[in-house]
């Protein structure tokens, strides 16, 4: 089975659903709250588990209910969390706005997740028994750095998604095997709206690319091979929240697993469309059964 660790973060996910967003200093009124574990880290996790592979998580909770619930649902969720460490305080939440076309917007408060400055103890350890290390921008730099170079080290796949946008420092993009931005986040960081383009210099710096196009399917681009793009099916989304999510972690299980490229992001799509038609981020992720089905 393939061994996926993840570093990142685990968050509490504030959702409230709307007609439409408001504006600034403009109140609405919402048709629904709940609260749903998420965070880049946990999302991807889960989304791995869910897709058939054997999945560790690197992190930390909080010391709150939140940071107790969050680490029952990834060990619910088959995701082994020994290197999951609480620490006083409270937990990452995120803030979320949810519109009826299923768009949304985010605030996060890092919490716990700010403690994570860099390795513990036996995180390396576990780090090199895995087949690909998942990393986010939801920790601080200098423990995504840490993680990448340790993956390195061991001849571990690092997968990285660069989101939140932010300028990526040298030695982490020397230690990134494969980037996975989605379109906007691609256009952030070489300043090239067009996502072919994008990749193309992206391809400078790491060696192989995947851009997600949203409803338009995902580009996956290596350095000297020609780029291919794969539609996504056609769904009606209800809530977009941690799809690119869903997608990173069912790629990395589908490339772990031997898979050819593009077969490997058609599965990351269908796992995707199927997340989309549900509410919530974790709680919308599909299972390995249902994503060979699609």
């Amino acid at each position: 089975m393939t061994h996926i660790a993840v570093l990142g973060s685990t968050n509490m996910d504030l959702v409230a659903y709307v007609h439409r967003a408001p504006k600034l200093g403009e109140t609405v009124t919402g048709r629904e709250f709940r609260t749903v574990p998420g965070g880049k880290g946990a999302n991807q996790a889960v989304a791995a588990a869910r897709a058939g592979a054997r999945v560790s998580m690197i992190g930390a909770v909080g010391s709150d209910d939140f940071g107790a619930r969050l680490r029952a649902e990834l060990d619910g969720a088959g995701v082994a969390t020994e290197r999951l460490r609480t620490v006083e305080g409270p937990s990452g939440t995120a803030h979320i706005v949810v519109d009826d076309d299923g768009d949304n917007a985010i605030i996060v408060i890092p919490g716990a997740n700010g403690t994570v400055t860099s390795l513990s103890p036996g995180d390396e350890t576990l780090i090199a028994t895995a087949h690909a290390l998942l990393l986010q921008l939801e920790l601080p730099l200098s423990a995504v750095i840490a993680g990448a170079e340790a993956a390195r080290r061991h001849g571990v796949r690092t997968v990285l998604t660069p989101a939140p946008a932010q300028p990526l420092p040298p030695e982490l993009l020397a230690a990134t095997d494969l980037l996975v931005p989605n379109e906007h986040e691609a256009a952030a960081l070489t300043g090239v709206a067009d996502p072919h383009a994008a990749a193309e210099q992206l391809l400078r710096y790491v060696p192989e690319v995947v851009i997600t196009l949203g409803a338009s399917g995902s580009l996956y681009a290596a350095r000297g091979a020609s780029p291919v793009t794969v539609p996504a099916p056609r769904v009606r989304a209800v809530d977009t929240t941690a799809a690119g999510d869903t997608f990173t972690g069912a790629l990395a299980v589908a490339l772990g697993e031997g898979r050819p490229a593009p077969d490997a992001l058609a599965g990351a799509s269908a796992a995707a469309a199927l997340s989309v038609q549900r509410p919530g981020a974790s709680s919308s992720m599909p299972y390995r059964s249902e994503i060979d089905a699609l």
